[in-house]
């Protein structure tokens, strides 16, 4: 007899699955995770037009959903042997200087790491280590929804 939380994980996508983002908009935007687990996760975007503003630099949505990615992957890695998941519920992000093309990289932090939220720091630097952006990301923990 399958239990609803074998039931959960089995829906839920495999670390593997998650790092290599198949088929999600870290596949669309180029971002390749490079180190995950619960308290700390990195992943890289390349620069290039796919995730540019009309001006020729990187949209700040591509910061944002790059950061958001970072976060939940983190959160994920920490719940998931519960049969929970992480989704986004706020985040927030300061630009701090423009980047035409090259790779970005985000790294991933926890400041709080509870039952059923977690709030996680993210810094993106450019390839010499200049700050891109700052953003905090908070993500509710929650039951997989049924597929």
């Amino acid at each position: 007899m399958t239990t609803p939380t074998d039931q959960n994980a089995a829906q839920t996508p495999s670390a593997a699955d998650i790092a290599l983002g198949r088929d999600t908009l870290l596949a669309h935007l180029g971002i390749r995770v490079t180190e995950a687990g619960p308290t700390r996760v990195v992943a890289t975007m390349p620069v290039e037009s796919r995730v540019h503003q009309p001006f020729g630099v990187l949209h700040g949505g591509a910061s944002v959903a790059l950061a958001e990615s970072v976060a939940s992957i983190g959160a994920y890695m920490n719940v998931r042997e519960r049969g929970m998941i992480a989704v986004g519920q706020e985040i927030n992000a300061n630009h701090l200087r423009s980047v035409a093309s090259g790779t970005v990289t985000a790294t991933a932090t926890p400041v709080f790491q509870g039952r059923t939220s977690e709030v996680w720091q993210i810094e993106i630097v450019d390839e010499r280590g200049k700050a891109v952006c700052v953003s905090r990301c908070t993500l509710a923990v929650i039951a997989p929804p049924s597929r």
